[in-house]
């Protein structure tokens, strides 16, 4: 009994730490502020910037002990940098769900001990590390699924974006014309990058499949670094460059429809699970008696 009092304490005293460190932050360093760029104030949309919430904000003294070992890991770094998700507070929310995790045991444990349910110390630990990894693990697979969304929209977008580029090609436009009034038409997020993206090649003066190629490398969509490639290799010409699209946005659909086939095929068979199920349970309601009373007789 004292050792979980003493296990609660001590989770609790580190949990009200956290929590101070994280409210009140310390200063920066002189040379960090000396040595950052002044003058350049970027101009961000309050509107389109994420806000860290509690758990970013509680989490925040434990991302540099994260940051130095090593995470996170290069696949989450990727998918981190699709869903435009910055480092510092996926690693907070980490920690902070582990802390939650860690604690909620302990804490459970000691108002059941002072209402005379005991629960020994061996359960609280175990459940303390298995809650605190999987509070761990919890937004790590959260940004894994936002990524997988974000890039499967993205290539539908893709699709589409083709298919109005190759439109405004065999209406005569330039393939910097037709590249442009087809990112203005979509709307989304997919879109908007794509814009951003033009809008940035335009203004270095280098041709826009090369910044295509980095943003496909940065959302990491192996089709539109593809496409890139193999329209860079076709030139400026009119004609060749929209047959390139062509063949790249009929190869496209063709295999969304092949994944959209899986998935629907997928979701056929795991329906098919709760039936198995069910029918099992009939079965061994149904054979349950005529088993104990055999078993009973011998």
């Amino acid at each position: 009994m004292t050792g979980l009092v003493l296990f609660a304490g001590l989770g609790t005293g580190l949990g009200l730490w956290l929590i101070l460190v994280g409210w009140f932050p310390r200063p920066p360093r002189l040379d960090k502020v000396l040595d950052a760029p002044t003058g350049l104030v970027p101009l961000v949309d309050a509107a389109t910037e994420p806000a860290a919430g509690w758990t970013a904000r509680w989490g925040r003294p434990a991302v540099r002990w994260l940051r130095r070992a090593g995470l996170p890991l290069a696949a989450t770094r990727r998918d981190l940098a699709t869903i435009d998700k910055p480092i510092d507070v996926h690693l907070a929310e980490q920690a902070t769900a582990a802390l939650f995790g860690v604690l909620l045991p302990p804490v459970t444990a000691t108002v059941l001990a002072f209402g005379g349910i005991g629960t020994g110390l061996v359960v609280p630990v175990v459940a303390s590390l298995v809650l605190g990894a999987a509070g761990f693990l919890a937004p790590e697979f959260s940004v894994r699924g936002d990524a997988a969304k974000h890039r499967a929209a993205f290539r539908d977008a893709l699709s589409s974006f083709l298919d109005l580029v190759v439109i405004s090609l065999a209406s005569g436009a330039g393939v910097d014309q037709a590249l442009d009034e087809a990112a203005q038409i979509g709307s989304g997020p997919a879109y908007t990058e794509l814009r951003y993206a033009l809008a940035e090649a335009r203004l270095a003066r280098i041709p826009p499949w090369d910044i295509l190629a980095v943003l496909g490398r940065r959302v990491a969509v192996p089709e539109l670094q593809q496409l890139a490639a193999s329209v860079g290799m076709a030139g400026t010409e009119g004609a060749r460059v929209r047959a390139s699209l062509r063949s790249r946005a009929v190869s496209l659909r063709d295999r969304q429809l092949t994944d959209a086939e899986g998935e629907a095929n997928a979701a056929t068979e795991r329906m098919a699970l709760p039936i198995v199920a069910l029918f099992a349970g009939f079965l061994i309601f149904i054979g349950y008696p005529a088993v104990s009373a055999v078993l009973s007789g011998l």
